[in-house]
């Protein structure tokens, strides 16, 4: 199989730039999706476009469009890649009241999507309505430090929703991602994330199966990461910035990951 012409890369992220690398630039259209913005190069899932909305580990942001080919070259590769970083958490009384003043703000300037609606105490849309009882048990696992409970809560929520990343999946695993941010040492936590990435891997698109494995290992979205930096250094103005571009990711999974990354950090629900 023939790559098409090189493709420059404007920008990468860190895991994207490392696998085409490893493939000496070369990378292969998903076969149920080749019409997408997703390939793969070293066994690694890539998000390849010239305009994405955010950066992510597997961003490859390219100066054209991708032509209409089973194989990519995607050369020469920017000398420097994105990297998604956290912030060390030094007090985490104050992130958790920054993060509830986020949550006020951003429902106040936005209509909620998602499971985005339970932060302004609604019931989200059909068919995420049958999911709302095993988020408030996430949740309530979650405020209560207990991994194994947060991994029974979460198993229904697999898999749950619409669209190549549903709902469940981006909820859960951001709400894990906030664990990442907050217990960056804590291996139950870790290692729960773990068990459920290799869980989602045969329970739901791979596409979202890569981005929950990325979530939950501390590596994401640059809006999400944004709002950690922002939350921890006590800066309103940065967070509600950084939290309305994620908002604005996908149908719903930006608000279904920042619900869930509120839910990690220990942010509740009203009502």
């Amino acid at each position: 199989m023939n790559a098409s012409a090189a493709l420059e890369v404007l920008r990468a992220g860190a895991l994207a730039r490392a696998a085409l690398e490893r493939s000496g630039g070369i990378a292969s259209t998903l076969p149920e999706i080749e019409n997408g913005p997703f390939a793969r190069a070293a066994g690694e899932l890539l998000w390849v476009g010239t305009r994405l909305p955010a950066m992510h580990p597997r961003a490859v942001v390219t100066a054209h469009p991708r032509p209409a080919a089973k194989a990519l070259h995607l050369a020469p590769l920017p000398a420097t890649a994105w990297q998604a970083d956290l912030p060390r958490v030094r007090d985490a009384a104050a992130l958790i009241a920054a993060a509830e003043r986020l949550r006020d703000a951003l429902v106040a300037a936005s209509g909620t999507r998602g499971f985005g609606g339970l932060l302004a105490g609604n019931a989200p849309a059909f068919p995420l309505g049958a999911g709302v009882a095993a988020v408030r048990a996430l949740a309530a696992a979650l405020a209560r430090d207990e991994p194994p409970a947060a991994g029974a809560a979460a198993r229904p929520l697999l898999g749950f929703g619409t669209g190549l990343t549903p709902s469940g999946d981006d909820l859960v695993g951001a709400a894990l991602f906030a664990r990442r941010l907050l217990a960056p040492g804590d291996a139950r936590w870790a290692a729960l994330g773990e068990t459920l990435a290799r869980e989602t891997a045969t329970r739901s698109h791979p596409v979202s199966a890569a981005l929950f494995g990325d979530l939950v290992r501390g590596r994401s979205f640059a809006p999400l990461h944004a709002a950690a930096w922002a939350l921890a250094a006590n800066d309103d103005r940065a967070a509600l910035r950084a939290a309305s571009a994620l908002v604005a990711i996908g149908h719903s999974s930006g608000w279904d990951m920042l619900t869930g990354f509120l839910l990690g950090i220990g942010i509740g629900f009203p009502g």
